[in-house]
């Protein structure tokens, strides 16, 4: 059976979409505290890696027509050039990467060592000690980082369903 999808589906899931996504600061607007979701009281397993601060990094074909979409959108640009053809956009809980020219697909993003603020972590898991781990499990990086080296480094991953994933690392690793 074939089913079309109609502008007006569209608008109803990307709505449900959207409400489901937003948060509030239940305890700044009500005397009741939030109910605390049943995954964000669980420890992450111990062979979790630290992958950093998460971004979609997208591959735009206007980036002046992009930032003022996402600005619409009520994100704003905490870094980049938009000269150089990059930004980095956020908002209360999204960071959104806009590259003209520097991505042939849209990229799912990590950077180990980084917060959400791009502040360098005391703590966090190496790039190199990430690959280790990944090729233990029997994923092979398309890209790789030296083994050897030291300092920032990438390396890129594909997904089952061909979506490429950036582990891109802009700082040392604690203590070098």
């Amino acid at each position: 059976m074939h089913t079309s999808i109609t502008t007006g589906t569209i608008t109803t899931l990307l709505s449900a979409l959207l409400i489901a996504g937003c948060t509030t600061d239940r305890a700044s607007h009500s005397d009741h505290a939030a109910p605390s979701h049943p995954a964000a009281a669980s420890t992450p397993p111990s062979d979790a890696l630290e992958l950093g601060n998460f971004s979609v990094s997208l591959a735009v074909k206007d980036i002046a027509a992009s930032r003022a979409f996402y600005e619409a959108l009520g994100l704003r640009v905490i870094a980049g050039d938009q000269a150089q053809n990059w930004l980095i956009l956020q908002n209360q809980t999204a960071t959104i990467g806009l590259f003209q020219g520097m991505f042939e697909r849209n990229t799912l993003t990590f950077n180990p060592g980084w917060d959400r603020s791009m502040t360098t972590l005391t703590t966090f898991d190496d790039i190199r000690d990430i690959q280790a781990a990944l090729r233990s499990k029997g994923l092979t990086p398309t890209l790789a980082a030296e083994e050897s080296s030291t300092g920032p480094a990438s390396l890129m991953l594909i997904d089952p369903d061909g979506n490429p994933i950036l582990i891109d690392q802009h700082v040392s690793r604690p203590g070098e």
